[in-house]
């Protein structure tokens, strides 16, 4: 038997060998019975309490923590769990999810039991996602009910879909060169996004002027998130060696027998060995840089060892210190003995981290707002959390105002002075598809309610694919769309555009920033920048609120005092030259958080606070 494709199955009250239980069945044969049943999608889509479920997740990871966290460790010491905690969280966020799903069924509720799941189905899947590389893992229906404790003697943990995944190929620009051929260097960076990347090179450059030679080690797989070449001399660029994110394999010490061990959630026993072997998949194929294999993991951290024992660096500096690659490498340099350093590149909330944990040293974050999210979240026993604003948004100054302006509206316009009065940019991030179109909806039919003429650019997210925006630029009418390069993305259009709109993105206080008026779109149980709740932003669910707030801008605003973009973000224009300044500081065994000194950039207060370091504990 096959079992249906995707959602196309259901949850029924049914008998199995004179018994009844709970049973995945298809949806055609769902409609014909008489008994409690819901389908699959029905089921996912009933409202939860994501405040409950992420304490739940909470406590499961602990669990997971306490039971095997030590099945599985690198030849230098890091265990499976520490290095592999996001994408493992993750997965168990989508059991979690799941679980909450039968629990706010009342059927169920009502007579809560074992689930007989569909034979053949894979045990872990994928979700719809419009990341180019990242792959949304999920557990099927059929893994929960063998998470729950039902037998499953032909299910592979894997189904085709994942089995088949054609291997990453990444040709590095240049020949990755071996670590005893690799130039001294003051400070080794890592990058594997270009927000990585665009964060950390002004720091870099700026030590390289003040005589400080940087290694960046570019791991990036995806070719646009690649870290391009510095132009400043003392800034070197090292890729990994070919072929280091493609490895596959089975992680055995991760494949254990049944042994009764549970962790509760709700009304549910997960059985922890099982959840286990589950989490093996996520190890044992290559996902790129941002899910690599446990293979991969253990050869670049030999690696690693090598590029560090040969550049001797003070400090090791990176944008993620929580995913895969970031944790290992905090790992590696503190057996080095280097200084760890983590450089903030995006918003943060409490509730938009994949892991409430930061492992670095030296932690520095945006804006006054982040400082009890990074102390709270600090894991080094001797860290400090320095609020001293972004690095890339030091160049936001120098936007060009009327040029950005230009290339909206010939992206919008046939003619000159043939396109929309007014423009929004819309900054996107890697949804599914189905979210994507529902703010597609939100922020198109609020436009239209707007009138004014307006029109829209999507900016998409560096790692999104385009393809999942043409459906939208071919919609009839007003207003006009257009899909922005992904090589300029938001913020190479955001300071010409009338007004920005997106959920979370970070171009959200960018906009702020320089002044563009900002609408953040989500439901009122959805995460969002925050901004709103700084008078920085309006909040938008539902198209009438896009129209309103569209409408307001029509008149006077009052002018933007400096307090509320502060608590989001210190912006001086010297963010990368304060970064580099607490770098050399530690490094010259100096106090870094009472010596600070400020230069002001052109234009700026001199009145207004500098950056601060504060012990986290």
């Amino acid at each position: 038997m096959t079992p249906p494709k995707g959602n196309a199955l259901g949850i029924a009250w049914d008998k199995f060998n004179g018994k009844p239980l709970w049973t995945l069945i298809g949806e055609g044969a769902l409609a014909t019975m008489k008994s409690d049943r819901i389908t699959a999608s029905e089921l996912e889509a009933l409202p939860f309490d994501a405040r409950e479920a992420e304490a739940q997740v909470d406590q499961v990871m602990e669990a997971l923590e306490t039971y095997g966290a030590d099945l599985a460790r690198t030849p230098g010491g890091a265990g499976w769990l520490y290095v592999q905690h996001v994408p493992a969280r993750r997965l168990v966020a989508q059991v979690v999810r799941k679980l909450a799903a039968l629990s706010a069924w009342e059927p169920f509720a009502k007579a809560p039991g074992p689930l007989r799941l569909a034979p053949h189905e894979g045990l872990v899947g994928l979700r719809p996602s419009s990341s180019r590389e990242y792959r949304a893992y999920t557990v099927t229906w059929s893994g929960i009910a063998y998470l729950l404790g039902a037998a499953a003697p032909h299910n592979p943990l894997r189904p085709a879909q994942l089995r088949n995944l054609p291997p990453l190929s990444v040709a590095a620009a240049v020949p990755s060169p071996t670590p005893s051929e690799l130039p001294l260097s003051e400070v080794v960076a890592l990058s594997w996004s270009s927000r990585h990347a665009a964060t950390l090179l002004p720091v870099l450059e700026e030590l390289a002027r003040n005589g400080r030679p940087s290694l960046v080690v570019d791991l990036a797989t995806d070719p646009a998130e690649g870290c391009p070449a510095s132009g400043v001399a003392g800034v070197n660029l090292c890729p990994p060696p070919t072929g280091l994110f493609n490895l596959s394999g089975a992680v055995d010490a991760l494949r254990l027998q049944d042994d009764g061990r549970v962790v509760r959630v709700d009304v549910h026993e997960v059985q922890l060995a099982r959840l286990v072997r589950l989490l093996s998949v996520l190890l044992e194929t290559g996902g790129g840089c941002t899910q690599p294999s446990w293979q991969s993991v253990v050869r670049a951290e030999t690696w690693l060892d090598g590029v560090l024992a040969a550049a001797r660096p003070h400090t090791v500096l990176v944008s993620n210190d929580t995913s895969p690659l970031g944790a290992l490498t905090v790992h590696v340099a503190q057996r080095h003995g280097a200084n760890t350093v983590h450089v903030q590149h995006g918003a943060w909330t409490a509730e938009s981290v994949a892991r409430p944990a930061l492992h670095s040293r030296d932690i520095v974050v945006m804006g006054q707002r982040d400082l009890p999210l990074a102390k709270a979240w600090v894991r080094h026993p001797d860290a400090e959390v320095h609020v001293l604003g972004q690095p890339r948004f030091d160049a936001l100054a120098g936007l060009d105002r009327e040029a950005q302006r230009r290339y909206l509206e010939n992206l919008l316009g046939p003619g000159p002075g043939q396109g929309p009065a007014r423009i929004a940019v819309w900054a996107c991030q890697p949804f599914g598809p189905d979210r994507l179109k529902a703010q597609a909806d939100l922020l198109l039919d609020g436009l239209w309610k707007a009138g004014g003429n307006w029109g829209l650019v999507i900016a998409p997210h560096p790692a999104q694919s385009v393809d999942v925006f043409a459906p939208l630029i071919e919609r009839d009418g007003r207003p006009l769309v257009a899909v922005a390069d992904p090589r300029v993305g938001a913020r190479g259009c955001l300071a010409g555009a009338d007004a920005l709109a997106s959920a979370y993105s970070t171009c959200g206080i960018e906009a702020t920033l320089v002044g563009v008026p900002v609408l953040e779109l989500g439901s009122p149980g959805e995460r969002t920048l925050g901004l709103s709740d700084h008078g920085l932003a309006r909040r938008c669910s539902t198209a009438d609120d896009v129209a309103d707030a569209l409408v307001a801008l029509r008149g006077p605003r009052p002018p933007a005092g400096r307090a509320a973009p502060d608590a989001v973000c210190r912006w001086r224009g010297d963010s990368a030259a304060q970064v580099a300044r607490l770098i050399t500081r530690r490094a010259d065994g100096h106090d870094t958080h009472s010596h600070h000194v400020h230069h002001d950039a052109r234009g700026t207060d001199s009145g207004l606070p500098q950056g601060e370091g504060a012990p986290a504990r």
